[in-house]
């Protein structure tokens, strides 16, 4: 069992599960599973992660030194914020294919060109694009910033429809909290009245104030992300099925290598609960790198060592700031994450190992990646 603190992997319980909770979700998870990849209504085909077609393409763009690269560095390259100071400023083009739970490209583009110049070949930029996020920096004068979204997001309109645009508010840890909240709604107001006098009704723009010296700024891509996994509705459907049966404060699915999480259930997102995942996830990555092991490919060929290289790494840790933690692997890039403050969470952890298997079994189904 683990102790307060402590980490356990594999622990039981004495408590014997209760079947019939077991079988509730079973049933409930069978009845969501989706075999073909398909959404819940089928109206989507399944998915081949390894076609070019299907690597969706993020774009970082803003004016120069408003931390594009810097957000870059930090969600997908693992720098310490505090090493971004001694970027270098971006004078091309960097691509980034990330391999993870889908593979994506990120673009980040430097600041001083002009995209909308006549010159360049905007279906090469812009062609395929998921989403598109604007880094603005809150700590300078942001008019200009402000102008060239605008004109960008109209010009883009006309011939990419389906690009998603989000701003990311950033370097907004320096100011203080009054200030802070005053500068995201003027910045958001100023946008949203120039498109709008523009002619743009409701454009598909979202806003997220970032740092990267918090979370924040892993939450704001996370958000960006999801909204680039066609499987979305059928993870929140399974997320929100087990969390209910196991009494989760909050649920997550998250990418182990970037800690951006894909899906959670629908409960609206406790930042300090985030954060301790987050941390979490760094705490077993760290342990993995140590003690862990090449499961696929055990030395040993006999019955006991194929049991324990087929197992999924689990993995929880109670009364952490008043919350349980419990993590299990579902692939090679995603782990499940549940937050709870259940007195009774290890005695009824064996019914939660029971349950959380059949939402892998499901999970795998929907996802085509082993």
């Amino acid at each position: 069992m683990a102790s307060n603190g402590d980490l356990a992997h594999g622990g039981t319980s004495n408590k014997t599960p209760s079947l019939e909770a077991a079988t509730k979700i079973k049933d409930a998870l069978i009845s969501l599973s989706v075999p073909d990849n398909t959404q819940l209504d089928g109206s989507l085909v399944p998915i081949d992660l390894g076609q070019p077609e299907q690597k969706p393409r993020l774009l970082l763009m803003g004016l120069k030194r408003s931390g594009k690269s810097s957000i870059s560095n930090v969600v997908f390259r693992k720098m310490a914020p505090q090493d971004t100071l001694f970027l270098e400023a971006t004078t091309t083009i960097k691509k980034e294919s990330m391999h993870s739970f889908m593979d994506f490209q990120v673009w980040d583009l430097p600041g001083q060109i002009d995209y909308l110049d006549p010159s360049f070949d905007a279906e090469s930029i812009f062609g395929g694009v998921g989403a598109m996020i604007w880094v603005l920096d809150a700590q300078d004068s942001y008019m200009e910033a402000i102008g060239r979204l605008t004109e960008t997001i109209l010009h883009l309109q006309q011939a990419f429809m389906e690009i998603k645009y989000t701003v990311f508010i950033h370097k907004t840890d320096s100011l203080t909290d009054d200030y802070r909240q005053d500068t995201v709604q003027d910045i958001l107001q100023r946008i949203q009245d120039d498109l709008y006098d523009a002619g743009l009704e409701n454009p598909p723009i979202t806003f997220y104030p970032t740092s990267i010296y918090d979370h924040s700024i892993f939450e704001a891509f996370s958000k960006v992300i999801q909204g680039l996994v066609p499987q979305l509705p059928t993870f929140e459907a399974l997320l929100n099925t087990i969390s209910a049966t196991c009494r989760f404060e909050k649920v997550y699915l998250f990418d182990v290598l970037s800690k951006i999480y894909i899906a959670s259930d629908t409960t609206p997102v406790n930042l300090a609960a985030y954060e301790l995942c987050s941390d979490f996830i760094d705490g077993i990555v760290d342990l993995s790198e140590v003690y862990g092991w090449d499961r696929e490919k055990p030395e040993d060929e006999s019955e006991r060592a194929k049991d324990i290289s087929s197992q999924s790494a689990e993995s929880f840790v109670t009364k952490i700031r008043g919350y349980n933690l419990y993590l299990r692997e579902i692939n090679t890039y995603l782990a499940f994450i549940g937050v709870s403050k259940e007195s009774k969470f290890e005695e009824e952890k064996a019914l939660i190992d029971y349950n959380v298997e059949f939402f892998q079994d499901a999970l795998n189904k929907v996802f085509a990646r082993p």
